[in-house]
Parts: C-alpha cells; structure tokens; sequence
C-alpha cells in the first residue's frame, strides 16, 4: 500500500499525518526525530507557526482488539512500521524534550 505520494505504507501500518503540534512555550533551538534520529530543518520538516509539519507521512501501527489482547498476554511481540516522533526544545531557559507527540492531518 502506498500514500499520495507513493511512499510505502506497510501492511498493518497507516499514514497517521504530517503535522505535529509544538509543546506549549516551546522556542528555538528546536531538534525533530523521528524513531531517535535527528532530522534536517527545511529538507525533512518545517516549523509552521506551532505547528512542525514534515515533508511526508508519519507511518503508525495500527493496533486492532485482537492484537492488543495477544501482546498484553505475552502471546506476541509487534514488528509493524510505528514511528515516533520526538522534539527537544528551549523552555523558561532549560532544554526539554516531548516524546511520542501525537501525529494529526
């Protein structure tokens, strides 16, 4: 499977969005990664008003009743696509990082 832009979109995965909202007071240097690593302002994403929005979609698993049920008893593990998107940012004079943040359209 595939999103508009014929990036590949894993079976068991979903193209989640673009954009993802800046924590609340957050100000420059401000560092993206996405699964851990660093990505590059301008060529990956952009920092539009609050808002980072990247130049493609952030893949996540889809986690149905079922597999939820199995990995919560140990049946299985997961190995899907699930990408996390993770920003370090300046805040009242301290660096602070927001894990995970949530991905919208």
């Amino acid at each position: 499977m595939s999103d508009a832009d014929g990036q590949e979109i894993p079976k068991g995965s979903y193209a989640a969005g673009r954009r993802v909202h800046l924590p609340p007071g957050a100000s420059e240097p401000i560092v993206v990664y996405i699964n851990g690593v660093a990505q590059t302002a301008g060529e990956d994403y952009t920092v539009e008003g609050e808002e980072i929005v990247f130049g493609r979609d952030i893949v996540k698993e889809e986690i149905g009743m079922s597999r939820w049920l199995a990995m919560y008893l140990g049946v299985f593990g997961t190995y899907r696509k699930d990408e996390t998107v993770d920003v370090q940012f300046r805040q009242n004079g301290r660096t602070e990082l927001a894990s995970d943040l949530e991905i919208h359209e």
